[in-house]
């Protein structure tokens, strides 16, 4: 680990994201050149570029993932007759989109963890170290991926009552963060180190976020980002890390889509540049806002989009 984090280190500030992006155009036109699409679909979803965007910015500013745009976005289409897709193509279109948006994203947030500017000794923001950065990550990702990987093949739940859960479960964690942010975490400084009782709780928070993510392409990301926030860790090890453990688990979890033909390709086709160029565009929205207000705005969303999916699924 130490060996890869000094070779990327080498690297010269914005060098990642950009020889990322050159991956991710490679995969894109192999996309356009193997898989079958459907010329008047890609037209009557000519909009979906723009929804791209602005989901790839809400998630890799929060961490969340953009399935907390993309899932209500897909589901008012369906009821609307745009286009019908059943639960699991919406599942699977979100992953495929998200694994551009995404891994840009994390990108653009290692490349800031590997270049950071110098912080003043009594500054409330912290430095945050690469070895807390990989072990959350890591760690994470060793109990969530096999999680979420044998919920999509061998497990049963009923995503109605699941979901209802996870987003009562993601209302108290945002109204937690929004009130953390302006009383007990207002004035102090930003945790500098990662302590051992906050990764135990991220490991326990990955088994069911990685099962969570099977089912709705979110979950494992935004557990992680809300609670790290709510302790008052650095954004950039808050978000940074939950975008590499969504990018992560959307790509692997998209692999099993495409296997299932669960992939509508022409909606990936889309919106997966959108999600590009949001992801890239992400992190300095996030830095621009500030700790606060960016804290503030992401408890927000996920109060608000959590109260929209619980009406939808209540009707």
């Amino acid at each position: 680990m130490a060996t890869a984090q000094s070779r990327l280190s080498a690297l010269p500030a914005h060098r990642l994201p950009w020889l990322g992006g050159i991956g991710l155009l490679v995969l894109y036109l192999a996309l356009w050149a193997i898989v079958p699409v459907d010329f008047d679909l890609l037209r009557a979803l000519r909009f979906l570029p723009g929804i791209g965007v602005l989901g790839a910015i809400i998630a890799n500013t929060s961490g969340t993932g953009g399935g907390v745009v993309f899932v209500p976005v897909f589901n008012a289409m369906r009821d609307q007759g745009i286009m019908g897709l059943d639960p699991l193509q919406i599942v699977g279109v979100s992953m495929g989109i998200q694994s551009f948006g995404m891994t840009m994203g994390a990108l653009r947030w290692t490349d800031r963890l590997l270049h950071q500017p110098a912080i003043a000794p009594q500054a409330v923001e912290a430095a945050v170290r690469p070895r807390d950065y990989a072990t959350v990550v890591v760690a994470t990702l060793a109990l969530s991926l096999p999680t979420m990987l044998l919920v999509q093949r061998a497990v049963a739940f009923d995503p109605h009552v699941v979901l209802m859960a996870y987003k009562a479960f993601s209302i108290a964690l945002g109204l937690a963060l929004i009130a953390s942010t302006w009383t007990v975490n207002r004035v102090r400084a930003e945790q500098g180190r990662l302590l051992h009782l906050d990764l135990a709780v991220v490991m326990m928070l990955a088994i069911p976020g990685g099962a969570l993510t099977a089912l709705f392409s979110v979950g494992v990301g935004e557990l992680v980002a809300l609670y790290l926030f709510i302790r008052h860790y650095p954004v950039l090890l808050c978000t940074g890390a939950a975008c590499v453990i969504s990018s992560v688990s959307v790509i692997a979890g998209s692999l099993w889509h495409i296997e299932a033909g669960t992939m509508q390709w022409e909606v990936v086709l889309l919106a997966g540049p959108g999600a590009a160029l949001g992801g890239f565009l992400a992190r300095p929205i996030a830095i621009k806002l500030g700790a606060k207000r960016l804290k503030t705005l992401d408890g927000t969303w996920i109060v608000l989009s959590a109260c929209y999916l619980l009406w939808l699924n209540m009707r």
